[in-house]
C-alpha cells in the first residue's frame, strides 16, 4: 500500500464502512481495484481525504486492508467506532489523543455509574437468551447473540431498560453489539475527523450497510449518504428517507458506484 501526497487541506471528506461495505470476504481482491483508481482521481480533481470508520481495531483493520489490495493509503481511521487516528508523512498511526482518552474516560464512567442497570441487562441475556456476554477487565464489553432474530429481542429489551441512563449506548452489528456512550460513536467521531480538518457536514460523504452505520448516515455528520445494495432494509431505508444513494450493486462495486453519483 502506498502512502498518498500529503494534501495541506482537503475540500471532502469520503468515510467508508469495512466489512460489508467496502470490503467482500467472498471476492478476490475483496475490494475492486477501480477503487483505489477513484480514489486517486478523486483525490487529484476534488481534493478529497479519505478513511475507513469500523467496528475493528486498529491492528484487524489494517489486516484487512492488506488483504483488500486498496493501494491508496487511507487519511484517517476510526476504530472500535471510536477512536480516531490519522496517518503521519511516514505512514505510522497516530491516535487523537484529546478525542480518544477524553472518550475512554467518559465510556468507563458511564459503566461505573450505570453497573447497576448494565447487571439487569446481564441478567437478562443471560437467563432469557442464548446469547454470549462478553466483559473486559470488569467492564462490559458486548455481546454476541446467536441469530439476529435474537438480537433483534434483546435490542427490543435494552431499549426498555436504557430509558434509565439515556447516555448508555450500543452499536449493533448483524449478532454483534458492542456497548458505548451515546455521544462516541461513528457518527460523532466522523464529525470529528471533519472538524481537523477544518469542514464540517457538508463536505462529509459517509457509507454503510449496517445498524451500527446509521450514526454517521446522519444528516449532523454527512450531507452525503449512500449504502451498497446488500445494505440491510432499515439502512436502506434511513438513506432513501434522508435524500441519500442507493446504489445497486453491492459492496465495493457499490461504493464506486455511489461516489461516481456525488462525484460525477
Amino acid at each position: 500500500m502506498n502512502l498518498i501526497d500529503q494534501k495541506p487541506k482537503f475540500a471532502s471528506v469520503l468515510a467508508f464502512d469495512f466489512d460489508g461495505t467496502l470490503h467482500d470476504p467472498a471476492t478476490q481482491p475483496t475490494v475492486p481495484a477501480e477503487f483505489s483508481d477513484l480514489l486517486h482521481t478523486l483525490r487529484r480533481d476534488h481534493a478529497v481525504g479519505w478513511g475507513i470508520n469500523t467496528g475493528r481495531s486498529l491492528a484487524h483493520l489494517l489486516e484487512g486492508l492488506h488483504e483488500s489490495g486498496i493501494s491508496i493509503q487511507p487519511d484517517w481511521v476510526v476504530a472500535r467506532e471510536r477512536e480516531i487516528y490519522f496517518c503521519d508523512s511516514g505512514g505510522c498511526w497516530q491516535p487523537l489523543d484529546a478525542w480518544n482518552q477524553t472518550c475512554e474516560a467518559q465510556i468507563h464512567g458511564l459503566f461505573k455509574h450505570a453497573g447497576e442497570l448494565l447487571e439487569t441487562m446481564r441478567h437478562l441475556v443471560e437467563h432469557s437468551t442464548g446469547a454470549q456476554w462478553i466483559a473486559m477487565n470488569g467492564e462490559p464489553a458486548g455481546l454476541i447473540a446467536r441469530t439476529d432474530e435474537e438480537m433483534a429481542w434483546i435490542v427490543s429489551q435494552l431499549e426498555v431498560l436504557a430509558s434509565a441512563e439515556p447516555l448508555l449506548s450500543w452499536q449493533r452489528n448483524s449478532i454483534y453489539l458492542r456497548f458505548g456512550h451515546r455521544d462516541f460513536q461513528k457518527g460523532s467521531s466522523l464529525s470529528e475527523v471533519a472538524r481537523h480538518y477544518a469542514l464540517d457536514a457538508s463536505t462529509c460523504f459517509a457509507i454503510g450497510d449496517s445498524y451500527n452505520d446509521l450514526a454517521m448516515l446522519d444528516a449532523r455528520h454527512a450531507r452525503m449518504i449512500a449504502c451498497p445494495g446488500n445494505a440491510i432494509a432499515d439502512v436502506k431505508q434511513h438513506v432513501a428517507l434522508s435524500g441519500g444513494y442507493l446504489a445497486h450493486a453491492s459492496h465495493g462495486s457499490g461504493v464506486i458506484e455511489a461516489l461516481r453519483h456525488f462525484f460525477p
